[in-house]
């Protein structure tokens, strides 16, 4: 039916905004304590940033901040759902989820990194993600080993 038969004021108020989902992947939902509670503050954002958007006055803005705070509240409670909380590591023999881990490569450049879950990862700020490539394989080796890892080798110089 054309826009013009229709009560709404133009084509772009017609259309409803709708967004794809975010991706979620099809690994286990693994997280830390500190992954959990930024995932409960990340969906209280999300809330509040949805109640903010119903407030907004224009119509078509309004659609489109609403569709986005809206798809984020639907991804955050899907990941707190399917939450699973891993015990900080008792054990330092081998590399696990939580770990921090230093590790030195080929080239003699050396790394630390925290082993988290996917959501809380944050190379730039010292954790990768326990799906990612160097986590794999770090992943239950101990202090002294070398891995590889595409074409590099890397050894475990710590574990904490």
């Amino acid at each position: 039916m054309s826009v013009a038969f229709t009560r709404e004021d133009s084509a772009a108020t017609a259309a409803e905004v709708e967004l794809p989902d975010r991706p979620v992947s099809p690994h286990p939902n693994l997280v830390t304590s500190s992954g959990l509670e930024a995932l409960a503050t990340a969906m209280k954002e999300s809330r509040a940033a949805c109640d903010a958007a119903l407030r907004i006055e224009d119509a078509g803005e309004r659609r489109r901040a609403v569709a986005l705070a809206s798809r984020d509240v639907r991804y955050f409670a899907d990941r707190l759902r399917t939450a699973h909380l891993v015990p900080p590591p008792a054990d330092f023999g081998a590399v696990a989820f939580g770990h921090r881990v230093t590790f030195s490569w080929d080239d003699g450049r050396r790394q630390t990194f925290r082993i988290v879950g996917e959501d809380e990862a944050d190379p730039r700020n010292g954790s990768i993600s326990y799906v990612s490539p160097v986590a794999q394989a770090l992943i239950g080796k101990a202090t002294g080993e070398v891995v590889t890892t595409g074409d590099r080798e890397i050894e475990v110089l710590s574990i904490e």
